[in-house]
């Protein structure tokens, strides 16, 4: 650990963070992350032009989220106050609760037969274009959304808060989240946002396979863990992504599911590797992705306590 807390405090410290997600959600109004997500456009705007792209999107970078990470590592260091903030800034970036509300009613507005309602609901969790996107082509980006997500909310989170504590989950949270909006290969981000997307890379790494990992254990059958590991070690190469592509790979294995394939993107048809093997999504496979996410924090949050315990001072 990066930080001067026992491990078993930690411990109780995350378990506070996480039932204040499982009790609250989502901040409705004011989150933070949202108001991070406007600084960084205004940074962006600014620093965005002229010559020396790469060399502007890193001191954007810095510019964003180093200022709010060394103030949480100066507030966290301050008695009991400082320890409740660690559960709290471990609330306001876990996202557990939040994908099952975001990604379940799109699974309810399918079985429905409400395309539209679908549609706009999917919209607002991906990045490509739904605005013609048939039954099937969105229940494969809740599928997708749901297991990658799964890492980068919840997991990857969880990770740095157990190695740095609140400002970790931090640092890593706000890096996921610029990655996220300077991360694409566009004409204006392209070099712009290529140290955003690096480092969350850098931070990603452990996380993901870590995550990929737990997807193949939590596979209900032999044969659903033989074709994760299978799926992750032989598909996830050739992702663009080096974490996404491990972590979605293995998890549509676990699930029988055939995903990735072409997809649209800012209006244009992109073929992506595939991902799985098995038949194509439907909507109540949308449930089955939220039930492997939702087990595999189970399975996460039982190690920890076990560590917790073990490590616990003898009497």
């Amino acid at each position: 650990m990066l930080i001067g807390l026992d491990f078993p405090i930690l411990v109780l410290l995350a378990v506070a963070g996480i039932t204040l997600d499982a009790l609250l959600g989502e901040v409705r109004r004011w989150h933070p992350l949202v108001g991070f997500g406007r600084w960084a456009n205004l940074i962006e705007r600014r620093l965005n032009c002229g010559i020396g792209r790469f060399w502007r999107g890193t001191l954007a970078w810095l510019l964003a989220v180093m200022p709010f990470t060394l103030l949480a590592a100066w507030l966290t260091n301050s008695g009991i106050a400082g320890l409740l903030l660690h559960a709290l800034l471990l609330y306001f970036c876990i996202g557990l609760r939040s994908l099952r509300e975001h990604a379940l009613p799109i699974a309810e507005a399918l079985t429905r037969g409400d395309l539209v309602q679908a549609r706009l609901l999917t919209a607002r969790i991906v990045s490509r274009d739904t605005q013609t996107a048939p039954e099937t082509d969105l229940a494969k980006a809740g599928v997708e959304s749901l297991l990658e997500n799964g890492n980068d909310a919840v997991f990857g989170t969880l990770f740095w808060f157990i190695i740095a504590g609140g400002p970790g989950a931090l640092l890593f949270r706000l890096a996921n989240t610029l990655d996220a909006m300077w991360g694409y290969r566009t004409p204006r981000l392209l070099a712009f946002g290529c140290f955003a997307a690096r480092f969350d890379d850098v931070l990603n790494w452990i996380p993901a396979r870590l995550t990929a990992l737990s997807y193949v254990v939590l596979g209900e059958t032999l044969a659903d863990k033989r074709r994760a590991w299978q799926c992750w070690r032989t598909q996830a190469p050739a992702w663009s992504s080096p974490n996404a592509g491990p972590v979605m790979a293995s998890g549509a294995g676990a699930l029988g599911l055939a995903l990735g394939g072409p997809a649209v993107y800012h209006g244009e048809l992109e073929h992506r590797p595939p991902l799985g093997l098995g038949r194509a999504a439907v909507a109540a496979d949308i449930s089955r992705a939220w039930q492997l996410v939702a087990t595999t924090a189970a399975l996460w949050f039982a190690v920890l306590a076990l560590f917790g315990i073990l490590l616990l001072p003898a009497a």
